[in-house]
């Protein structure tokens, strides 16, 4: 019976870790001169780490600022 309790839960967390992950990854994209979408790989495994590497080892386009 304890088990049963929290099972719903994880359609509250999920999402809500989902967002604390996938904005700032928006804004390290766009920041680098890259679209935002991409940032939604970070939600699949094994992609989230092809993500990782190639924006840590990309060149930044020019800003605009």
């Amino acid at each position: 019976m304890m088990f049963n309790m929290g099972w719903g839960m994880h359609w509250f967390w999920w999402p809500l870790v989902a967002a604390l992950v996938v904005i700032p990854m928006w804004r390290i994209c766009q920041r680098l001169g890259f679209p935002g979408v991409l940032s939604l790989l970070i939600l699949v495994p094994l992609l989230n780490l092809g993500l990782l590497y190639f924006i840590a080892f990309s060149e930044p386009s020019e800003s605009p600022r």
